[in-house]
């Protein structure tokens, strides 16, 4: 029985992940890790979890997932920067821990040396992953895009697309955007409504804002991805708070 360095993410499985193109990106790269080392990944047929007729999405799925997406926003403007990958690791140590960190930023630096096929990656987890779930992921890519304080336009572009390929509506995608990215109109595309809104209006925006993005809504990734969902959460009711200071509403 040989040892395995990828712990809990390889030895738990990548349920539905595994197959299809995700599954060949993510194989290809924990290849190359394997061959560039001593490690050898205990085999079996109950030792891996790999099973791709498993399709109940698992933590893992949204983990490999946010790999793949990640290289893909990195690798969209020519150039990986360092504020990039810290941001990308700093993300990973708070979901997960620092061993299995390590483990993914290994993985994620031999994924940005393959070219992605983001379309068809995109179409497969739009096939299995639930709707807040892929708003939780472009969520996260948007924090990529800011993470050394600009904007290239080839990564919003990037992002765009994901979305797009992802099943996330317009509304949905400039809402997320919002989050990030501050102008007089924010708050309210945060909401998903006009600035020309009723008190009513904004009201009913923010109670069906607060129920999409509640951080119930990823619980099944377990604890960790559900307190990072919290932040879309918090940012939905600072928008509505916002609104009411400038309106003067209780």
């Amino acid at each position: 029985m040989a040892k395995i360095k990828f712990g809990k993410w390889v030895g738990s499985g990548l349920g539905w992940a595994l197959g299809g193109p995700i599954g060949a990106v993510v194989g290809f790269a924990l290849g190359s890790v394997l061959d560039a080392s001593s490690i050898t990944v205990q085999t079996g047929s109950n030792s891996s979890g790999f099973n791709q007729q498993q399709r109940a999405p698992h933590v893992n799925d949204f983990a490999a997932s946010l790999l793949v997406l990640s290289a893909a926003v990195m690798k969209s403007d020519g150039k990986t920067l360092k504020s990039e990958l810290d941001y990308v690791k700093a993300f990973l140590v708070h979901q997960f821990g620092e061993q299995q960190a390590a483990d993914q930023i290994l993985m994620l630096k031999e994924i940005l040396k393959q070219d992605i096929p983001v379309r068809d990656v995109c179409f497969q987890i739009r096939q299995y992953m639930p709707h807040p779930e892929r708003l939780q992921l472009i969520h996260y890519l948007f924090g990529i895009s800011k993470a050394d304080g600009h904007v290239d336009q080839l990564e919003l572009d990037m992002i765009s697309s994901i979305a797009n390929y992802l099943g996330v509506n317009t509304a949905d995608f400039n809402s997320l955007k919002a989050m990030y990215f501050r102008d007089s109109a924010s708050d309210y595309n945060i909401l998903e409504i006009e600035a020309s809104a009723t008190d009513d209006e904004v009201k009913k925006a923010y109670r069906k804002m607060a129920v999409k993005f509640h951080p119930d809504k990823v619980a099944a990734l377990g604890d960790d991805v559900q307190r990072a969902a919290n932040e879309k959460f918090q940012k939905v009711q600072e928008a509505y708070e916002n609104i009411k200071k400038k309106r003067g509403f209780a």
